[in-house]
């Protein structure tokens, strides 16, 4: 006697018709009703979008991508982990570096060296700088670093069954850990002030609103495709074993 084979249902498209719809809308007001009023409607106008709501905005864009991030470990895969701060801040400090590397001379103190070594008395870029002048690089190390960390931190806590409240206390001690790590002059991340007084990106000025608009479409762009690949990944197979490891962990 056979046993019949298991039928899994058919994945779900990956947008019903309206969400295609929705995620249309959303790209064109990021792509281009954003730009138009912020960028030639006049600034007496109430149709005007503001430089402070563009940043504004931008940023809330930028912690939205961390919430898909949070929204796959804990609302599908059912583990709360309180570390993604850090691996948010981790992507954030290579490009703030590379972002410092490219003030160049115009800096303060007009060194080659970042302003706030230059007076720490640093003679030279600490090791892990050493990538920081190059562009693609740092595109590189904004996925590679966060993710070797996750991977390995992942890897010993989930072989030694930490789960529960337990995986969340260790995940808020290593973010705090680093918090403290990053603070101290010695390590070179600029410890309680941070980087700033950014310049440059790829040669061209920060602070003109036409790069600012462009970092905000860049910003909208890719939150939406990060939503998209969420979306692909949870309606997947591997989706549906983070669904099961919430559902039934002990499976």
């Amino acid at each position: 006697m056979t046993t019949p084979a298991i039928q899994l249902p058919a994945p779900a498209p990956l947008l019903t018709r309206g969400g295609w719809s929705a995620f249309i809308v959303a790209l064109i007001v990021v792509c281009a009703v954003a730009p138009v009023l912020n960028l030639w409607v006049p600034a007496g106008s109430a149709l005007h979008l503001s430089d402070y709501a563009v940043a504004l905005l931008g940023k809330i864009m930028c912690y939205a991508i961390c919430a898909l991030a949070m929204d796959l470990i804990w609302g599908y895969t059912g583990i709360l982990s309180l570390g993604h701060g850090l691996f948010f801040a981790l992507g954030g400090y290579v490009m703030g570096m590379y972002l410092m590397r490219q003030i160049g001379r115009d800096g303060n103190y007009q060194s080659d060296l970042p302003d706030f070594m230059v007076f720490l008395d640093w003679k030279e870029l600490p090791w892990h700088w050493a990538l920081s002048d190059s562009f693609v690089a740092t595109l590189i190390l904004i996925v590679a670093v966060p993710g070797v960390i996750a991977f390995v931190f992942g890897y010993f806590a989930f072989r030694s069954r930490i789960k529960g409240v337990y995986f969340s206390i260790i995940t808020q001690a290593m973010t705090y850990a680093a918090m403290l790590l990053f603070f101290r002059n010695e390590t070179g991340f600029g410890g309680n002030n941070g980087f700033t007084d950014f310049k440059r990106i790829l040669g061209m000025p920060l602070a003109t609103q036409n790069m600012r608009m462009l970092l905000f479409v860049l910003t909208g762009v890719t939150l939406l495709v990060f939503f998209l690949l969420a979306r692909w990944l949870v309606r997947s197979k591997f989706g549906r074993v983070l669904q099961a490891v919430r559902d039934a962990e002990t499976r």
